[in-house]
């Protein structure tokens, strides 16, 4: 095998055109045998297995330095760089991470999970090596639908400004998560005929020179830019905006990738080289449905069926029912229709569905506006992506009390993604802000009252939740409000409260009956709603008990125990102690174990309150 030679670009750059094309169908094969185990993104490694050889053929890093964006792109670049043998532990626990990480390897030059950060961090180590005195290429590599968000048009701007020898590859398979959308998608769509509009316009100036000589070419070269760039947009608007462009180029022909490559990495000022490749390449499967297999668990190779439905799922099918009595009601997501499960609100609502792409900013205001007119949006946004937009519910939902609702999924600690993905500071970054109304239910029966409960509020509300199955509550009662910032007491106890948000409450409950085994006899509540808090029920708690134990799937620095430590803060016989996640980036991993490593499951409750009363009874 081809791939067993290679352990470092340099071997790569010893192969033939025949060898790396060969090298390519290995690393595929390689990738998928993986995948198969771990889970992982497959479809967007799969599509750039080529365009990855072609680039550590050209290029050497780490001496040049190389950008992904979207990270989760190298998986080729982690196995032709030092992480081959390491790759059978991708997204493990203790493995490699499956996004690129600068403190995972010297080939990687950025931290890259969430989208449009390349060119801006890769200009930004261009001009430090330009005013470092060092040499060595910078390229960004940017696509699964990462053009679609703003940073990467800032970026882009003030490269252009700049005029620094940067190096862009647009790779181009009109995909994010899902179909991407707008009107920059569309714009790059129209190029298919690129390639011959481009000789065209090579052949017109090699004419014009001959005929009318260089001065009067100069003059007549304005023109004919004019004219060709109004046939061919894409050159036009990265032209305009300071750029050199190249393409659009076939992704998956090796031989012309490394040509064209070869021949950019000699020229001066930014360059933006637009590649067409197909996501999911080489894998019928990906191919053919590449959102399915974006990100794929071992769980959809193996065709395992499980019934038990998801958190997501419940909001899905929830929204569907509220809707369908509340004309009111639009859904809003930033390019991940699937992954929020507004797929299937769009199926039922078309007209009342609205995918931004990768716009977290744009998805906030453009719901505050519609709010302002009387609509009912509900934006539905991972936790970790919605921290993008926190200026905007600020300073377009909250200080103007609209009412929007915010469908927080991935909340906590969500597993083998890992740092850049888990969901654990929301509650920190929303419940200090005036006006929101903030809440995260036990299981999946109070999501759906939750939800009810905010589209019914007319105020800025959030319902956060976490991913991955619940713990198979059977939906039985019609949907109810729930009285904004009531808590409630799901077991009683003499010893000790505990007060639990969110997916802890069930933990909470299990440490509780194990604790009662022991004579120790724990209160339990459901502390549902992070902001307002229960007041009323903190106060008659505070007469019963001197000893508080907070648990949350957040941070604890600013989180729900915060809150309540807050609340006590000038009561002197009250102690509050805080379980939650520690002052620090969790790394990737099985989600129950990274819950069980930082003591917030039943057992880590069971061993806190322990502990908690040695303490206080001392």
């Amino acid at each position: 095998m081809i791939l067993e030679k290679v352990n470092s670009p340099d071997d790569l750059k010893k192969l033939s055109t025949e060898e790396l094309k060969k090298l390519a169908e290995e690393v595929r094969q390689f990738i998928i045998s993986v995948v198969e185990k771990t889970g992982g993104h497959l479809a967007s490694s799969l599509g750039v297995v080529e365009l990855t050889i072609a680039l550590l053929k050209v290029f050497s890093p780490p001496k040049d330095e190389i950008v992904w964006d979207v990270g989760h792109q190298s998986y080729p670049y982690k196995i032709l760089t030092d992480r081959k043998e390491k790759f059978h532990t991708l997204r493990q626990f203790g493995g490699i991470s499956g996004f690129p990480s600068i403190k995972e390897s010297i080939y990687d030059a950025f931290g890259v999970g969430h989208s449009s950060t390349s060119i801006s961090a890769a200009l930004g180590i261009k001009v430090a090596k330009r005013l470092k005195g060092e040499e060595g290429h910078v390229i960004a590599v940017i696509g699964d639908g990462a053009l679609t968000a703003g940073e990467a048009y800032e970026g882009l701007n003030n490269a252009g400004q700049l005029k620094e020898d940067l190096i862009v590859i647009l790779n181009d398979n009109e995909m994010s998560i899902s179909k991407n959308i707008g009107a920059i998608s569309n714009y790059l769509t129209k190029v298919a005929t690129g390639e011959n509009l481009r000789k065209a316009k090579e052949r017109l100036e090699e004419i014009a020179r001959k005929i009318f000589g260089e001065k009067v070419f100069k003059t007549l070269k304005r023109v004919e830019d004019l004219i060709v760039k109004g046939l061919f947009p894409p050159g036009m608007l990265f032209e305009e905006l300071g750029f050199r462009y190249i393409g659009p180029i076939d992704g998956h022909d090796l031989e012309t990738l490394i040509v064209t490559l070869n021949n950019v990495s000699k020229l001066k000022g930014p360059t933006l080289v637009h590649v067409i490749t197909k996501k999911g390449k080489g894998y019928k499967p990906a191919e053919e449905k590449p959102e399915k297999f974006h990100g794929v668990s071992p769980k959809i190779l193996k065709k395992e069926n499980d019934s038990q439905p998801s958190y997501t799922e419940v909001f899905s099918k929830t929204l569907i029912d509220i809707a369908a009595k509340d004309e009111k009601i639009v859904a809003i997501t930033a390019a991940m229709p699937s992954g929020t499960g507004l797929d299937r609100f769009k199926k039922t609502f078309p007209n009342r569905y609205f995918d931004v792409g990768i716009a977290e900013q744009h998805a906030v205001t453009f719901a505050a506006g519609l709010a302002k007119e009387g609509l009912k949006p509900v934006v539905a946004i991972y936790s970790t992506f919605l921290q993008r937009a926190y200026d905007q519910i600020v300073h377009d939902v909250a200080l103007q009390e609209l009412p929007v609702v915010f469908a927080i999924d991935r909340a906590g600690l969500v597993g083998e993604d890992g740092a850049t993905h888990h969901g654990v500071f929301d509650l920190s970054y929303l419940r200090h802000i005036p006006n929101m109304v903030v809440a995260a239910p036990k299981d999946e029966e109070e999501l759906r009252h939750l939800l009810y409960t905010a589209v019914k509020s007319n105020r800025p509300f959030a319902v956060r939740y976490p991913r991955g199955k619940g713990y198979g509550i059977k939906i039985r009662e019609p949907l109810k409000e729930i009285p904004i910032g009531s808590w409630e007491i799901l077991k009683e106890g003499k010893d000790l409260a505990i007060l639990a948000t969110g997916w802890t409450v069930y933990q909470a409950l299990k440490a509780a009956d194990k604790l009662e085994e022991e004579d120790i006899k724990v209160c339990v509540v459901n502390a549902r709603f992070i902001k307002p808090l229960d007041k009323k029920l903190l106060q008659k708690l505070a007469e019963k008990f001197s000893t508080f134990l907070t648990v949350e799937e957040n941070v604890i620095k600013g989180g729900f125990g915060s809150a309540v430590d807050e609340f006590f803060s000038d009561r002197e016989k009250v102690k509050v102690f805080n379980l939650g996640i520690p002052d620090k980036f969790i790394e990737h991993g099985n989600q129950n174990l990274l819950r069980k490593l930082v003591g917030i499951d039943s057992e880590g409750i069971y061993n806190k309150v322990k502990k908690v009363l040695k303490i206080v009874n001392v």
